[in-house]
């Protein structure tokens, strides 16, 4: 009688659960249509100057436009690489060397004052002394979204090294355990959650390297629809440009989102 009640208690917080989560994603597109619609109510009845805010239907018209050129998917195609690129080599790299710098004490005290100023330090300024040194290219583009999220990674994961619990790396230490295997045992598997916090930081941290590096050089991509949109006053191209980037942003931070749930998942399965 009482697994009986359980089990329809279960039930009953379970459809509470789905109720809520599909209310949530019902109101998110609710307002999504609803700033759309106002948007394009205030440009028809000149609330507001169509020509500076452009308007959904004129955006359209220009997706239109550039698909029937043949260059739309191609200019997203084009970002959309560079900052997965951008985005796993800067993960990669700040992983490691944080992972470096974890091994040895020394030479983490040594850099950590650099650490700062290069955190401190506008990347962007550096553009194009990279361009000089790179090229004129993709290649450059990438380098400048490295730049920009390398520093953010390693100081994130590092931290998330120091804050793993002393007592456990002290207990191996006790039991002889090589530092290999302190960092693969436990400093790694504690630090999964920062990581993938470092993740969801290095995606915004991206699209915003390869959109400055787009700026300075591209001939192609969405930056390059911005800024040419921007010098030929098309700003329904512009606008067109800024929306896609953010529809992209958010699909790739999902992406995070995802591997973070099936991460806790299987933490979950396996306790």
């Amino acid at each position: 009688m009482l697994s009986k009640r359980y089990s329809i208690e279960h039930q009953a917080y379970l459809k509470r659960v789905k109720n809520k989560k599909r209310n949530i994603h019902i109101t998110q597109v609710s307002i999504l249509i609803l700033f759309f619609g106002l948007w394009e109510i205030a440009a028809r009845l000149k609330w507001v100057d169509p020509f500076l805010v452009s308007q959904p239907t004129k955006m359209f018209a220009s997706m239109i436009k550039l698909i029937n050129q043949g260059n739309f998917f191609n200019n997203i195609y084009v970002t959309c690489y560079e900052t997965v690129i951008g985005f796993v080599l800067g993960t990669i790299f700040g992983t490691l060397i944080a992972m470096l710098l974890w091994w040895s004490d020394f030479a983490c005290k040594v850099l950590d004052p650099y650490l700062v100023v290069l955190n401190a330090l506008p990347k962007i300024a550096l553009g194009p002394i990279l361009i000089f040194w790179i090229g004129n290219g993709q290649p450059a583009i990438i380098a400048i979204a490295l730049m920009i999220s390398i520093v953010v990674t390693i100081i994130s994961v590092l931290s998330g090294f120091k804050e793993v619990d002393e007592d456990k790396v002290k207990l191996l230490q006790v039991l002889g355990a090589k530092k290999y295997q302190i960092l693969k045992y436990v400093i790694l598997p504690a630090s999964v959650p920062t990581m993938i916090s470092a993740l969801k930081i290095n995606v915004g941290l991206s699209w915003v390297g390869v959109i400055v590096g787009e700026f300075l050089v591209a001939k192609e991509g969405l930056g390059f629809l911005i800024v040419f949109g921007g010098q030929t006053a098309q700003l329904d191209m512009v606008m067109l440009s800024i929306l896609i980037l953010s529809i992209a942003a958010y699909l790739m931070y999902e992406v995070v989102v995802i591997i973070e749930a099936w991460y806790l998942k299987n933490k979950r399965g396996n306790a």
